[in-house]
C-alpha cells in the first residue's frame, strides 16, 4: 500500500473541527497511540528515511498492537511512501522478538488522535506529548500510479480548512528529537 499523507502545525483544534462540520466530515474516533521506533545499525532507518515501530493503540480501552514498515518518501512535497502494517496479538512479546533480533528502541510517540472521514481522506487530529497540534490528512493507495492526484485532493482539502501553511514533513519522531 502507498500512503499519501500531509500534515501541517494548527494553533489549535476549535476552528478545523467547525470547518470539518460544515464539510459534513464524518468523526469516527478517538484513540491514544504509543509508537515504539525500532532501528538497527546494519539497517540504518533514520538514515535511509525508513521507518519500522510497534505501535500500541488504545480505543475505548481495548488495545491493540501493530507492526509497520514505512519506506522512503518519494517525493519532496509530502510524505507518500510505502507502508506495509500487520496486526499482532501481544506487543510485548513481539518487542522482545525483535530485541532478540537486534533491533533496539531508537524513539518513542504518544499521541490522543481524533479521527475524521471526509470522501476518501482520513483527517487527524493530533495531540502529540511534545509537540504543538498538528492535522494530518491521509489518502491509501493500492499503488503509486494515482498519488499526484491524491496529493492535489489532500491539500485542496487543507485549503478548505483553511489552513494553508505550516506543512510538515518530518516525522512527530523526528520533530521530538529536534527539541
Amino acid at each position: 500500500m502507498i500512503e499519501v499523507e500531509v500534515k501541517a502545525k494548527v494553533k489549535d483544534f476549535t476552528e478545523v473541527k467547525k470547518r470539518l462540520e460544515k464539510l459534513n466530515g464524518t468523526k469516527v474516533g478517538d484513540e491514544i497511540q504509543e509508537d515504539i521506533y525500532f532501528e538497527r545499525d546494519d539497517i540504518g532507518f533514520v538514515k535511509n528515511d525508513k521507518a519500522f515501530r510497534i505501535r500500541k493503540i488504545i480505543k475505548k480501552n481495548i488495545e491493540t498492537n501493530v507492526i509497520t514498515y514505512k519506506g522512503s518518501k518519494i517525493d519532496t512535497h509530502s510524505k507518500t511512501r510505502e507502508e506495509i502494517e500487520v496486526g499482532v496479538e501481544d506487543g510485548d512479546k513481539i518487542l522482545k522478538i525483535f530485541e532478540k533480533l537486534g533491533f533496539y528502541k531508537g524513539g518513542f510517540v504518544k499521541k490522543t488522535r481524533e479521527i475524521y472521514e471526509l470522501d476518501d481522506c482520513i483527517v487527524s487530529l493530533d495531540d502529540v506529548e511534545g509537540l504543538e497540534p498538528y492535522i494530518e490528512i491521509e489518502i491509501g493507495l493500492e499503488d503509486e500510479t494515482e498519488y499526484q492526484f491524491s496529493i492535489d485532493k489532500i491539500y485542496e482539502l487543507f485549503s478548505s480548512l483553511n489552513i494553508v501553511n505550516d506543512f510538515e514533513r518530518t516525522s512527530y519522531l523526528e520533530l521530538l528529537q529536534r527539541k
